[in-house]
């Protein structure tokens, strides 16, 4: 490989003066301890890298290592149960390297090659194999098998394969013959790189919803397998907590955590919870079917900037496997802001508050890569992503926000009035928004009958309601509201603090199947519609809530468990039997 020397260097930004046989986006490795890098400008008489490592101690004239190939992560297993940083270097094997802080130039291998895997091969000689085809599968972790595929753009004939049996991540277990006749061996990984997205057979529409558990998110905005969501929310606003529940109750087969430039307690907190917590499909560690990719705030800047992509990556392989894979990015505003500054030591035209023109484009490339897909070995994969946004001060109309709306169809908006007042997951039911309803309703409609679909409108329109309503009783109070309005108003207080709020520490509360929404969905509106006759009557609505209902619907989260959904039809016949005393 050639060799040039260092011209100057600025923060993560190092220039190379001359004429060079580098290519744009070609990995590179610069100075003598080999810190790895990128190509992201040449002209003819300069070159500019962008180095993933702290850069102190550099100095012009050292020397700058072409690899001959672009920015890449290694796949295989190992993966799973593993901490990776922003360029997929295991943090566990790092430490033992070089202690509780990451030394400049670290080499370790990413995933373990000395370890032994039971591997079973689905090829014998003579076969005809396509790329994304699986030749051999092994057991990854207690719930997950690792499918080992033929790499996307080789295909040909298995000329060699080796017994079922034990073998390491770079032993050679078939060879196969392409069509111009050059041998392939093919071990137990591959390498691709991390700013092209995976080959697919076709994309497929998004009509599963992606099951949370979570009551606001189910059934108010859902998300749909294969989709993208943004969780905007200012400081304190609960992004990462939210992150965290989607992360341990969505169906999802495998959790993909990317912590982008956030405090090193939070992910140091993912880790414990992770670790601790059981997997409630398999009984498993959570960790099992999880990998985190940590880039903590202290972290190289520049490493922040490929972090996201390596996520994707590593999520779009599993996708590959057949696996429905979520890939929760925390945050993709401090990824932003390594691509100000960035673009401000390249010093390029800033555009809307100093971010780079070409932010929206990056943030399309990112989330353009989720989706529901039919893949090269002929089953169905998704990579769902779920982005948190940090604007400062609860800026919604900043660029990063704006921009990500453009991409995500699923928009959960956090409110720091509702954060602040302990009302979680503090998501604001009036701005946010999916526009996964008619991608997913047949999906409800089939599985829970037409009514779930007919409460939720009838729900949200309440709420609807009573947000018209409160600007009015602003302005004069709710004593001259009519009754008809007032039972509006305690309607959808049981809606808000009943439905909508729930509790993570509560072992009922802090998954709720869909099943159970859909009840508590319909207990609150026949409250709601025994209460309106009631109201007809010119009964007045005191009446009513000194009968104590509504505050028992506020409570029927906890009281009913999950497990006993005939509970409801008691819950029916109280207020039945309350309502026509009343009368």
């Amino acid at each position: 490989m050639n060799t040039y020397k260092i011209f100057g260097i600025n923060g993560p930004v190092v220039t190379v003066k001359g004429q060079t046989s580098f290519e744009m986006m070609e990995m590179v490795y610069v100075g003598e301890d080999n810190l790895v890098g990128e190509i992201i400008g040449i002209t003819d008489d300069s070159t500019t890298i962008q180095v993933y490592e702290e850069t102190t101690g550099l100095r012009p004239g050292d020397p700058v290592t072409g690899t001959g190939s672009p920015m890449n992560v290694l796949l295989g297993p190992g993966i799973l149960d593993n901490i990776f940083d922003g360029i997929e270097r295991p943090l566990k094997a790092i430490e033992e390297q070089s202690g509780a802080f990451i030394s400049r130039g670290a080499k370790v291998t990413s995933l373990d090659d000395q370890k032994l895997y039971d591997v079973t091969l689905k090829v014998r000689p003579g076969d005809k194999v396509k790329g994304g085809e699986i030749y051999a599968t092994l057991p990854e972790t207690k719930i997950i098998e690792h499918r080992l595929m033929v790499p996307p753009l080789i295909s040909g004939e298995i000329v060699e394969a080796a017994p079922d049996g034990q073998y390491r991540l770079f032993d050679v277990v078939a060879r196969l013959k392409d069509d111009s006749g050059e041998i392939h061996d093919l071990t137990l990984c591959q390498k691709w790189p991390i700013r092209t997205s995976r080959p697919i057979a076709e994309r497929l529409s998004t009509s599963v919803p992606l099951i949370t558990g979570q009551r606001v998110i189910d059934t108010m905005f859902p998300i749909a397998k294969g989709g993208a969501a943004a969780i905007p929310g200012g400081f304190g606003t609960g992004k990462t907590m939210t992150q965290h529940q989607l992360a341990k109750w969505c169906d999802a087969d495998i959790i993909v955590y990317v912590g982008c430039g956030e405090r090193g307690n939070e992910m140091s907190q993912v880790l414990e919870e992770f670790s601790e917590l059981i997997d409630p499909k398999s009984g498993r560690p959570m960790t099992d079917r999880t990998v985190l990719i940590a880039n903590t705030s202290n972290m190289p800047v520049a490493a922040r900037e490929a972090s996201i992509y390596t996520g994707i990556t590593l999520a779009e392989y599993y996708r590959d496997m057949g696996y429905d894979v979520a890939i929760m990015a925390d945050s993709t505003s401090r990824w932003a802001e390594a691509l100000r500054e960035i673009s401000g030591r390249l010093e390029e035209m800033p555009a809307e508050e100093g971010f780079p023109a070409y932010l929206p484009s990056r943030l399309a490339e990112f989330y353009e890569r989720a989706g529901r897909v039919s893949t090269l070995s002929g089953s169905n994969g998704s990579v769902t992503i779920i982005g948190a946004v940090s604007p400062q001060g609860s800026d919604f109309s900043e660029p990063v926000t704006q921009n990500t709306k453009r991409f995500t169809r699923c928009f959960w908006a956090l409110d720091k009035a509702l954060a602040y007042a302990r009302h979680y997951p503090a998501i604001n039911w009036i701005d946010s928004y999916s526009e996964f309803f008619n991608d997913i309703d047949p999906w409800f409609s089939k599985n829970l009958g037409d009514d779930f679909v007919e409460y939720r409108t009838r729900i949200s329109a309440l709420l609807q309601e009573e947000s018209n309503l409160m600007e009015i009783v602003k302005l004069i109070g709710a004593d001259v509201l009519p009754d008809d309005q007032k039972l509006v108003i305690e309607i959808a207080r049981v809606i808000r603090v009943g439905f909508l709020q729930q509790n993570a520490f509560h072992a009922d509360d802090t998954f709720v199947p869909l099943e159970k929404q859909k009840n508590m969905m319909r207990v609150i509106l026949h409250l709601y519609d025994k209460s309106r006759e009631i109201v007809a009557k010119e009964i007045p609505i005191s009446k009513i809530i000194a009968l104590g209902l509504f505050d028992k619907l506020t409570k029927m989260k906890y009281d009913i468990p999950n497990s006993k959904p005939e509970m409801f039809d008691d819950y029916i016949k109280e207020i039945d039997k309350k309502i026509k005393k009343l009368m």
